[in-house]
C-alpha cells in the first residue's frame, strides 16, 4: 500500500486525531499508466460536519490555548520531518499527480520550505499602536479565525497545502481540509507527519471525496469561518456563493492566461529557458504558466526558433522515468487539451515535444505543442488550456504589447524582459498582474512573496507574511484611561 510508509490505513479521513474508515471510497488512477493506484475515502457532509466539530474542539482546548511560541515550534519540527521524508512524499506525487520525478520532489521540498517559514513567523505578527485622543491608548491585535476550510486542487497539492494551511495553522486557526479527489495522498500524508509532529488533536483534519460531495458541505457550513480554495474560476465562484450565505471571507486562487514580454533589446540566452519551462513545467497545469509569449518584431523570427528547437529537445513520458514532461492527471483533462489543440488545426505548429517509446497507451499523456504567429484574439491566446500548449504572439512598440498583455480576463502573472529600466518601471505599474517578474519568471517559487491575481484570477494573498495577516482578523482595543 502506497501509504504504509506514513502509517496511514486505505480509504481514512483524519478526524478529531483518529484515522476513521470511510463509509464508500474511490478509485485513484495512476496518470503514467491509466490503472488503478489506490482507494481514497468517498467523504460527504456527514464526514465534513464530523471534522468542523473536531476543529471546533481543538480550537476550545489545547490548540486555541497555545501560544505562538509553542505553535511554530511544532510547525518547524514539522519542517523538519518533511524533509527528512522528502523522497518518500515525491514518489508518492509522481505517482498520483503523474508529476516528473524531480518536480515532485521540489514540491516536498517546497512544502517543508512553507512550514519552516510560517513556523518562524508564528511569534513575529505584530499589533500596533494608533495614536489617538488625550487619555487614550488604541492598540491592535491579530486573531485567529477559528476554523478555516482549504479545497486544494491536484496540480500542486503539497506547495498548495504548505502555503495555505500552513499559513492558517500558524495563526492559530483549525483546520478542514478537502484535497482534491484526483490526488490526495500526500495531503494524508502531510496529516500523518503533522500529528507525528506534535500538532493537536482536532487542529487539522482531512476528509477525502468528490468535490460536489464534500467540498460542497465544507463551502457551504455555518460553522467554517474563513475558506481558502485554489482551482477553476467556475468552482471559485460556486464555493464565493456558498460562502457568502454564511456572510464567510474567501482567498481564491483561480486560473491565469499569463503572458511573458519579450523586447528586441532582451537577454534571449537568460529568457529562453524561462520562456518554455514556465509554460511546460508540469504539463502546462499550472495557474500561473506562462501560456502566452510575446515578442517584438525584431526578434520573432530568433525567439520562435530557439523556442521550437527546445520543444524538440523535450520528452513526454513515465512520472518516476523523470521526463522533461509527464502526463496530464486524468483522462478528461487530456480530452480538454486535446480539444484545444483542436482549436488550432488553422494555426501554425513551431515546435513539438517526443513522445517516449515507453509511455503506456492508456496514460494521460499529450505532446507538448508551440503554436506560432497567433492572433491575439483566438481562443487558445485568451482561454486556460491546462496543458503544455504555448503560442507566440508578435508586437510591435510598448502600447502594442501592453494592449495583448491586459486583453484577457485574467490577471494572476507576468513577465517583462528588457534591459530598459524606464520600461521595466513602466510595464510593472500598467500590467494587470498579481506578480510581475522582470528578467525572470517564477523568482525561483519564493515562499516569501506574496501570491494572487485580480480579475478572473481570483483575490486575497498566499504566501509571505500577507498570508498570515489573510488568516487573521484585526481587533482594535480603544482603553480610555483618563
Amino acid at each position: 500500500m502506497l501509504l504504509d510508509a506514513f502509517a496511514i490505513p486505505a480509504a481514512h479521513h483524519l478526524i478529531g486525531g483518529v484515522w476513521m474508515p470511510a463509509r464508500e471510497t474511490l478509485a485513484l488512477i495512476n496518470p503514467s499508466t491509466g490503472e488503478w493506484l489506490a482507494d481514497i475515502g468517498r467523504g460527504d457532509g456527514t464526514d465534513i460536519d464530523a471534522a468542523v466539530t473536531a476543529a471546533h474542539t481543538a480550537r476550545a482546548s489545547d490548540w486555541g490555548r497555545m501560544t505562538a511560541l509553542e505553535r511554530g515550534r511544532i510547525l518547524t519540527r514539522l519542517g523538519q520531518l518533511i524533509l527528512t521524508r522528502v523522497d518518500d512524499l515525491a514518489q508518492l506525487e509522481a505517482r498520483d499527480v503523474g508529476k516528473p520525478l524531480a518536480q515532485a520532489r521540489a514540491d516536498a521540498v517546497a512544502l517543508a520550505r512553507y512550514v519552516e517559514f510560517y513556523g518562524g513567523a508564528a511569534d513575529k505578527i505584530m499589533g500596533e499602536t494608533i495614536p489617538y485622543l488625550d487619555g487614550y491608548t488604541v492598540y491592535t491585535l491579530r486573531e485567529a479565525f477559528g476554523v478555516t476550510g482549504h479545497i486544494i486542487p491536484w496540480n500542486y497539492p503539497m506547495q498548495i497545502i504548505g502555503r495555505s494551511v500552513g499559513a492558517a495553522l500558524t495563526m492559530g486557526n483549525a483546520c478542514v481540509l478537502k484535497p482534491a479527489e484526483e490526488a490526495c495522498l500526500t495531503a494524508l500524508a502531510f496529516a500523518a507527519m503533522a500529528t507525528e509532529a506534535g500538532l493537536p488533536a482536532g487542529a487539522l483534519n482531512v476528509v477525502t471525496g468528490l468535490g460536489a460531495e464534500a467540498g460542497a458541505a465544507l463551502a457551504g457550513h455555518p460553522r467554517v469561518q474563513h475558506l481558502s480554495f485554489t482551482g477553476s474560476v467556475g468552482v471559485g465562484a460556486l464555493i464565493q456563493a456558498a460562502a457568502a450565505r454564511n456572510v464567510v471571507p474567501v482567498t481564491l486562487e483561480l486560473g491565469g492566461k499569463s503572458p511573458q514580454i519579450v523586447f528586441d533589446d532582451a537577454d534571449l540566452d537568460r529568457a529562453l529557458p524561462f520562456l518554455v519551462n514556465a509554460g511546460v513545467q508540469n504539463a502546462g497545469q499550472t495557474c500561473s504558466a506562462s501560456s502566452r509569449i510575446l515578442v517584438q518584431r525584431g526578434v520573432y523570427d530568433a525567439v520562435r526558433d530557439r523556442m521550437a528547437a527546445a520543444y524538440g529537445a523535450l520528452t513526454v513520458g513515465p512520472a518516476l522515468g523523470n521526463p522533461s514532461v509527464g502526463p496530464l492527471i486524468s483522462a478528461r483533462q487530456k480530452a480538454i487539451v486535446e480539444g484545444f489543440l483542436a482549436l488550432g488545426a488553422d494555426l501554425k505548429i513551431a515546435g513539438e515535444g517526443v513522445l517516449q517509446s515507453d509511455a503506456p497507451p492508456a496514460g494521460h499523456y499529450v505532446r507538448p505543442t508551440l503554436f506560432a504567429d497567433v492572433p491575439p484574439n483566438h481562443p487558445l491566446a485568451q482561454q486556460e488550456i491546462f496543458g503544455p500548449v504555448q503560442v507566440i504572439i508578435a508586437f510591435e512598440d510598448e502600447a502594442d504589447a501592453l494592449r495583448i498583455a491586459n486583453s484577457t480576463e485574467y490577471g494572476l502573472v507576468a513577465a517583462v524582459w528588457t534591459r530598459d529600466g524606464g520600461r521595466q518601471m513602466r510595464f510593472a505599474r500598467d500590467l494587470h498582474a498579481g506578480q510581475v517578474f522582470i528578467n525572470n519568471y517564477g523568482a525561483g517559487g519564493g515562499v516569501e512573496l506574496p501570491f494572487g491575481g485580480v480579475g478572473k484570477s481570483g483575490h486575497g494573498r498566499e504566501k509571505g507574511f500577507e498570508a498570515l495577516y489573510s488568516f487573521s482578523q484585526l481587533k482594535t482595543v480603544a482603553a480610555w484611561h483618563g
